[in-house]
Order: C-alpha cells, then structure tokens, then sequence
C-alpha cells in the first residue's frame, strides 16, 4: 500500500496547492538516518542537522528515514529527539515526524484531553478538512484510541456546537461535479428565514446546510444570500450566533470561501499582539506545509501587509524559530 501523504485527499477538490515542502530530489534515507544519529550521539545536540534534514523533507521521506534509523541503530527517531530537545522545538519536530496520515487524529486527541476543551483546535481541523480526510481521520483515531472520535466529541462539548462537530464528523459533503442553482436559491432562503427573517435562530437548518452541501454549491448558496439579504453569511452569523457556534459556522464559512485566508488569518491571529501561540503556529504549519502554504503566505501578505517569514522572525526566536523559518521557505 502506498504511503499516504498530506496531498492524496486534496487533489480531487480542483484547486491547484502550493506547498512550501517537496519530495528532495536524490533522497537517501540511510544518509540522512547517520546524520541525525551523529547529530544526537554524545555531548551536546547538533539543532542545525537536525532542522535542516527534518523540516526540508517531505513527511513520506521523514517516515523512511525514522524506518533506516530503527533498522540501522535499534533505537526509535522520535524518542531519541525527544530525550536531546524540548519545548516547542520539540513540538515541532516530533510534529512533522508524525505519519501524515495520524498527525489529525492525535492533535485532536489532545484537544480533548484533561481540564477543558481545545475548541479552536476542533474548528480548525474539522471545518477545514475535505470529506475523505474526515473519513480517515476517525478510523484513526479509533485505531489509536480504542473508542470512537464521535463519542469523545459528545461528551466533551454540547448544544449546537456539539452538533456542528459531529455533523462534520459525517463526511457527507455532497458531490461536487455539478450546481444546482435553484438548490442554492432555496437553501439560501431556508437561511435567511432561519436568522434574520425570525425573532430568534433556527440554528439546526443553517448547520444542516452548512455542513453537508458541497463547497461550489455552498458558494453559489452564498450569492443567492447576498442577493436576498443584501449582506453577506459571515455578516448574518455574527449577528445571529456567538461563541463557539458562531466561531465554528464562520471557519465552515471561510473554508468554503478560502482555505489560504483562513489559516493566514489563525497564523496572524496567533503572532500578533504579546504573546505568541506557537502550538497553533506549529499546527498550521506543519499541516499544510505539504498543501498549500505558499498560498497561506500569499494571503496573509494580500490580507495583512506582512509576511509569514516577517512576523515569525519578529515574534519567535531560538531554534523554533530556525525551523519555522525554514519551514516557511523564503520572506515572500
């Protein structure tokens, strides 16, 4: 069976991705496994060979270098970087060492786990990922787990978020191969009669809606709302919903619209201001480092101002920063 990559599910969505990490050319795997165990044996760790061979390779090459390093030395790639660096260093690379195919799953995982719910994290993940990543995404997390993610999500959030999530959850995004116009002009009133046209939000007919139709149907559902309401859907949901709902239905919405802008907008989000996010920066960007994240730095310059290399060399420093820099591929 075929290694899965990060791009296998997103090729039938039409679009053309741009991401900042390739396949290297000429890879040698046993090399590059003699180059990390040097770098981490004895004395001291060597941080540059280590963000050098990692963050260059494509994540299917990282898998075969961690398999020549088990082969070769007895001994485990990703506990051996664990023991010789730490913090969010750590985070990032042990990150982009997960197997593409579980690196979801375990994120999500851990959004669940212990005191409170890592709500933006589920958003993210689950608004944005096209149908057979959902659908991969919970036979994994069964296999990982021992339970079901649907049963997880329901225990730890409730009311008409927990139905958002669980609704994602379903994967049934309809087939994109067609609009139905007359489809979306009803759907679009079915909309507008649920929010702006009633006292009070009918909220499980725009997350049916939302949730199931595919992303040129809900494009075109979004016109004919603009064209009844005289505003746009993201106007309507901040006016008619708040919280986590609103949060959720407004990433479904821009996901629809523009991956790119809506994970420059998370990046940004989390590097303005004091304080940086790094883990949701690490996620952002070991996730779609494979995918599309030259566009995603194309669209925070369009959006913003500023550069995805700018604003990580200004707000993270030390190794992480090396790395993510490296990761970013160039102050474009």
């Amino acid at each position: 069976m075929a290694a899965y990559t990060r791009m296998a599910y997103y090729k039938g969505e039409g679009r053309v991705y741009k991401g900042t990490v390739k396949d290297v050319p000429g890879f040698d795997p046993e090399k590059d496994a003699a180059a990390l165990r040097k770098a981490m044996k004895g004395l001291g760790t060597d941080e540059d060979t280590l963000t050098d061979i990692l963050v260059a390779r494509s994540n299917e090459q990282r898998q075969k270098i961690a398999g020549c390093y088990k082969n070769l030395y007895g001994r485990d790639l990703c506990e051996d970087i664990q023991s010789e660096v730490s913090g969010s260093y750590e985070t990032l690379l042990t990150a982009l060492l997960c197997p593409a195919d579980k690196y979801d799953a375990r994120e999500i995982c851990k959004a669940l786990k212990g005191a409170g719910t890592s709500e933006n994290v589920l958003i993210e993940i689950l608004a944005s990922r096209p149908k057979p990543c959902i659908q991969l995404l919970k036979k994994v997390y069964q296999e990982e787990n021992g339970r079901g993610l649907e049963d997880d999500i329901k225990s730890d959030t409730s009311g008409h978020f927990g139905r958002v999530l669980v609704s994602l959850l379903q994967a049934k995004r309809d087939d994109p191969s067609f609009i139905d116009h007359a489809e979306a002009k009803k759907d679009a009133k079915i909309i507008f009669d649920a929010g702006e046209k009633i006292c009070g939000t009918d909220e499980e007919a725009i997350i049916s809606i939302l949730c199931t139709e595919s992303r040129p149907q809900l494009l075109q559902v979004f016109q004919e709302y603009h064209n009844l309401a005289g505003k746009s859907i993201e106007e309507s949901l901040k006016r008619e919903t708040s919280g986590t709902l609103e949060a959720a239905l407004l990433a479904i919405v821009a996901c629809i619209r523009d991956p790119p802008t809506y994970f420059a907008e998370q990046l940004y989000c989390a590097m303005k201001g004091s304080g940086t996010d790094e883990a949701t920066v690490i996620r952002v960007m070991v996730s779609r480092s494979e995918i599309d994240l030259q566009d995603i730095k194309a669209a925070m310059k369009m959006k913003y101002g500023t550069t995805l290399h700018s604003m990580i060399q200004g707000d993270i420093g030390g190794y992480i920063g090396k790395a993510l820099l490296k990761l970013c591929g160039g102050n474009d």
